[in-house]
């Protein structure tokens, strides 16, 4: 029992001792954290409110105007612009059809940008009309008209199934979006390019001229030219009505390679890769 005790500090001292640190043993450093990085990473994609926002400022609605008198609304979409002495000049395009002109007296082109309720127009001068229905597009000179251009999208970049906003100002209102997909893809055989759009999105009358824009990519995939309707009538106390109902997936519109060969076909190829002529030569050309 006493011999027990006894041991128990020599115990102790023992085993303080072996847990003592040895001041001559070289003293060995931690190894440093390791970070792992992922291997091929790139930017985070854009959502589709941030793609939305940068597609928006492209677009602007068209007026043409009689005494002050609205006889035709449509669409349109920024394609270009250049300085020259007078200051910026902005292109947009639009379909032929809505720029038409020659049964009214004395017409008026209005190009009207709406931005929180507030409203600025344009005069706005055609500067190249094609033929309908075949090429059914128009391109507008805007002096004054301060918007970034649009990308158009790569020929062979539309896809059945793709994603797409509609930007466009129906019924002369302010600008408007509609969504769906690419539903219908035709191919020109000869230049193997799409020769004719078809989108699912909803659109009305005056949308005419506004653009079908990418998803994905942000660039403009195509020019609304027009939709398929179906009669619907009905009577009320024996009165015949009745009225046009847009087609689901029968929205057909002039893909970017049309819009790309309607450009150059006029002499504005100068417009499709941001070269806009900052000379006063490229200017007097664009006059004409």
């Amino acid at each position: 029992m006493n011999r027990f005790t006894l041991g128990l500090p020599a115990l102790f001292s023992f085993l303080s001792c072996a847990a003592a640190p040895n001041p001559s043993a070289p003293v060995q450093a931690s190894a440093a954290p390791v970070v792992m990085r992922p291997v091929g990473t790139h930017a985070p994609r854009p959502s589709r409110k941030e793609l939305v926002r940068k597609i928006l400022p492209h677009n602007v609605r068209l007026s043409v105007l009689e005494n002050d008198n609205v006889r035709r609304s449509a669409s349109g979409v920024v394609i270009g612009n250049e300085q020259t002495e007078q200051g910026l000049v902005s292109f947009v395009v639009t379909n032929a059809h809505a720029v038409e002109m020659g049964d009214l007296r004395e017409p008026r082109l209005v190009v009207i940008v709406d931005d929180r309720g507030e409203t600025t127009e344009y005069e706005g001068v055609p500067v190249a009309v094609g033929s309908v229905p075949e090429m059914d597009l128009a391109l507008l000179r805007v002096p004054g008209l301060q918007l970034e251009p649009a990308r158009l999208a790569e020929d062979a970049e539309p896809e059945l199934g793709d994603d797409v906003v509609v930007a466009a100002s129906p019924f002369g209102r302010p600008l408007s979006l509609s969504g769906g997909m690419v539903s219908q893809l035709e191919w020109d055989k000869e230049h193997r390019t799409p020769r004719m759009l078809k989108t699912d999105a909803a659109i009305g009358y005056g949308a005419s001229g506004g653009g079908i824009f990418s998803l994905e990519s942000g660039k403009l995939l195509a020019i609304v030219e027009g939709y398929r309707t179906a009669k619907v009538g009905f009577a009320v106390a024996e009165q015949s009505y009745s009225f046009d109902v847009p087609m689901p997936g029968e929205t057909f519109a002039a893909p970017s390679s049309k819009v790309r060969r309607f450009l150059l076909q006029h002499g504005y190829a100068r417009l499709l890769d941001g070269s806009g002529a900052e000379s006063q030569g490229g200017a007097q050309t664009a006059r004409r």
